[in-house]
Formats: structure tokens, sequence, C-alpha cells
């Protein structure tokens, strides 16, 4: 672990923010009313080592000239240490930037609790927990940047709440202090767990990057979540909104059985080209925030077909290459949805699958578990929601992202209950009837929307790619629809 200390408050935000934008909301801490005795000789001498008043500083500030409250760390003071004063100052940031309707952005850098002043700071985790939780619920953004080292209390709350969450490269980012480790252990707690770039490739942390990346990325997320400037028709209901279908043509009469053979080529594009042409900002979002990270769905916030929202995607290719669809991967999905729901986002969701991960370790994980609650959260998200079926479609899977109030399918994609294989299985005993069966179940996107569970079909032929201009403007037009 590199043995680098923290940037000052003062220099980070140099490097974070605009230029001379910085305006703080901070007043002179209140004495404490208990602590060590020789505490109040450690609060002057930790001012006089650092400049500062306390361990944080708050204020506006500007970053790409949008206006964006920071909360950041001064490690100089007390290693960073949250006492009652620190905390006060974080509630009465966090309240204000809800009142102004203001994003945050907080940038820890703390051993976490103040151990000279007991019990009565710990509890203040609680109260800081409490006003970032309203400020969520004003539908606006909490972001963190966790830097060198954040650790304990501050870990424990308000570095580890953020709906986007990056990292210093290299930083300490834990519970547990090594030092306090070693002391009551006796031992050195294993290295590099508490790594940054540790904790990101487990999915607890969506991105490693230094101050000057993090000041690029922050300001495109201020502009991903700026007010969307829609070319459509925003009064427009699902009711009001026409479905889409080309007449009789090639595309129409193809056999259903060549659609489903069709798209399961391995050279076929899949999510990756699709999203290279339709988002044109993008800020993935990785893993659950619970330690798990599964590259079968990509969860990103991205501007697709001028709009703003939460992209869910199945990712194929990464299916295909030894990581199925499983209840890691949908729990990844339900991330993106709660952040789609805090941020007032809508969502869109890519179909394409050839099945989820059908083993003891999905069953024991709650396969079924996450696609009922998958199910659950799209078809009650607040907002306007749209679903593209890129190609195939099999099973339960694929069903836990396609309920979207305007879904959109390629002339070849599918959907049913089990791979056609299984069907025949079930409904034949054998596999080799799986054509039969596919034709006779209407799986294909015309059958889906004969049925009213698609509302426009998109013609594609061997380019699957010519057809993206024409499924974004069918994504605008969803991502407007309103309840």
């Amino acid at each position: 672990m590199s043995a680098r200390t923290a940037l000052s408050a003062a220099d980070y935000l140099s490097a974070l923010v605009d230029e001379d934008s910085f305006e703080s909301w901070d007043t002179a801490p209140k004495q404490p009313l208990t602590g060590t005795a020789d505490y109040p000789a450690e609060l002057a001498a930790a001012a006089l080592h650092s400049g500062a008043d306390e361990s944080v500083m708050t204020g506006v500030a500007r970053i790409g000239g949008r206006p964006i409250a920071v909360l950041v760390s001064e490690f100089g003071f007390l290693g960073g240490s949250i006492g009652v004063a620190a905390a006060d100052r974080l509630v009465a940031a966090i309240t204000r930037a809800t009142e102004l309707g203001l994003p945050i952005l907080a940038a820890p850098a703390s051993g976490g609790t103040r151990m000279q002043e007991g019990t009565v700071a710990f509890v203040q985790m609680t109260s800081i927990a409490r006003a970032i939780r309203a400020h969520k619920d004003a539908g606006l953004l909490y972001a963190v940047h966790l830097r060198h080292p954040t650790t304990g209390g501050a870990m424990a709350s308000w570095g580890g709440l953020g709906q986007v969450t990056w990292a210093e490269p290299e930083a300490l980012t834990g519970f547990l202090g090594p030092k306090v480790y070693r002391g009551l252990y006796d031992c050195d707690f294993p290295r590099g767990v508490q790594r940054a770039e540790n904790l990101h490739r487990v999915g607890l942390i969506d991105r490693v990057v230094d101050v000057r990346q993090a000041r690029w990325e922050v300001g495109m997320l201020l502009d991903l979540l700026a007010p969307n400037v829609r070319q459509v028709d925003m009064s427009a209901t699902e009711d009001e909104v026409t479905t889409t279908c080309p007449g009789d043509d090639a595309a129409t009469s193809r056999d259903v059985w060549a659609s489903v053979v069709a798209t399961r080529r391995v050279d076929r594009p899949a999510l990756a080209e699709f999203l290279a042409a339709a988002a044109t900002e993008y800020l993935p979002l990785r893993g659950t925030g619970a330690g798990e990270q599964e590259r079968s769905v990509v969860v990103a916030i991205a501007r697709v077909a001028g709009v703003a929202c939460v992209v869910i995607g199945q990712d194929r290719a990464a299916q295909l290459a030894g990581t199925p669809l499983g209840p890691g991967g949908l729990r990844q999905a339900r991330r993106g949805l709660r952040v789609a729901r805090e941020l007032r986002l809508p969502v869109l969701t890519v179909v394409d699958t050839p099945g989820a991960d059908l083993s003891p370790t999905a069953e024991e994980g709650g396969l079924a578990f996450e696609i009922a609650r998958c199910l659950e959260e799209l078809t009650t998200h607040p907002h306007p929601t749209a679903c593209v079926l890129l190609g195939e479609g099999a099973g339960g899977g694929a069903l836990a992202l396609f309920p979207a109030r305007r879904v959109i399918a390629t002339s070849a994609s599918w959907l049913s209950a089990l791979p056609p294989e299984g069907a025949s299985v079930i409904v034949h005993g054998v596999t080799d009837r799986a054509a039969e069966l596919a034709r006779a179940q209407g799986v294909s996107a015309y059958d889906l929307y004969a049925a009213g569970a698609v509302h426009a079909v998109i013609p594609v032929a061997d380019d699957q790619t010519a057809a993206y201009p024409r499924i974004l403007e069918e994504i605008r037009q969803g991502l407007a629809l309103r309840r």
C-alpha cells in the first residue's frame, strides 16, 4: 500500500473544481463538550498543522460550469477524523444542498470516527446517513470520490452511500484500518484486499480515477443529469403513441427458426456495438455495490437518442465467453433501477441472452427471486422505460428486462419461455422438434407485435447496424413516454 498522504482539502479542490468557483459554507466549529484531557491542545495543534479549523471543508463550486456542493476531508486535521463538529458541518452542508436542489460530490479521506470524543462522535454516523437519504429522496445526486485513505466510520457513512463511487488509484478504502487490525490480532491484514483496485474488481467501486479524471467524469455526469432536451412530444402517453410495424416484406415472411439461427451467430453485433452507436455520453456503473460483479449485464448512466437515462443491457458476448446470466447480473440490473429511481431518470433495457445460468450456484444465489424482483421494479418504475429486444430472448432471464412501456424489437429477434430446444423437451420429450415448436409458440418479433407485447418492429437484414438509426428514433419516443 502506498505510504503517500492525502492531498490537502485546498489542493484537492483546486484540482477538482473550476478556478475561483469555490464558496465556503463553513462557520466556526463549536467547542466539543466531551473529550480526553489533552484534546483541546490536540485540536489547536491540528489547526496549526493543517491550516484548517476542522477535518472537513464544505461549500458550493462549479465543475464544467455547473454548480455542485462539495464535502472534502482535510486529512491533515487529526487524520480527517469525524467528531461532533465535523459531523454537524457535513449534515448542515448536505441539508443546504438538498434545499437548494444541488448535486453533491463527497471526497472523504479519513480514518473514521474521532476517538478523542468517544461514543458521542461515533453515533454521528447516523445523522450523516439520514441527511444523505433525504438528499436522495429529493431526486438529487450524491456521488463519492474515495481518497487515500478512507476507513472506519467515514467509509461506513458518507463514503459508502454514493449512487456513483469513484476512488483514487492505490487508495486504502475499507472498514478496519490496517494499524488497528495489526494491534488487535498481531498480524497484518491481507495485502491488497482494501485497495481501490480490488474493491473495483469485486463490484464495490465504479471507477478508479485520480482527481483530474474525476473532474472530467463528474462534469460529464452533471451534464447527463441536467434537464434533458428531448425532441419529441413530452405530453405523449402510452395510449397516444402509435405502434410501428412494416408491411408484408421479406423480413415479415422470414421463417421464425431462421431468425433463431441467425441471432445465434457468434459474430452477430451485440450490446457493445449497439451502445457504441447509440450512446453519446457513457458512465459505467460496476457491480451491485454489495461485493458482486458479473460481466453478463452492463449498467451505465448514458445519453441515448439525446436523452439521459440508465442503460441496463445483457451482454451476449460476455455470456458466450463464459459468464452466463446469473443472479449477480440481475442484482446489478436492480442496482441500475434503484439509481434511476433515485435520480428520476428513464430506463433503457437491452435484451439479448441465450438464457439464464442453469446451475446449482445460480439456484442457491436466488436466480428466480432476482427475476421476480427485476419484474417488480421495472414494471413499477415511476419514469419512462423502453426496451430493445436486440436478438435472443430465451427464458426468464430475458423476461426480467423486457416489460417496458415501449418495446422495440428487431425483425430477427424472438422471446420464449425457454430456449426452443428446452420447450421441445417439455412438450415432445426430445430436442429435435425445436423449430416446429418455435413456430407454434409464436416467439418471433412479429408474433409479439400481433399480440401487443411489442410496439415497434424494425426490419434488419444481414447488416444489423444499418437498423440502428430507426431503433434510436423509437427509443427517443419511448424515453419520453409518461404514465
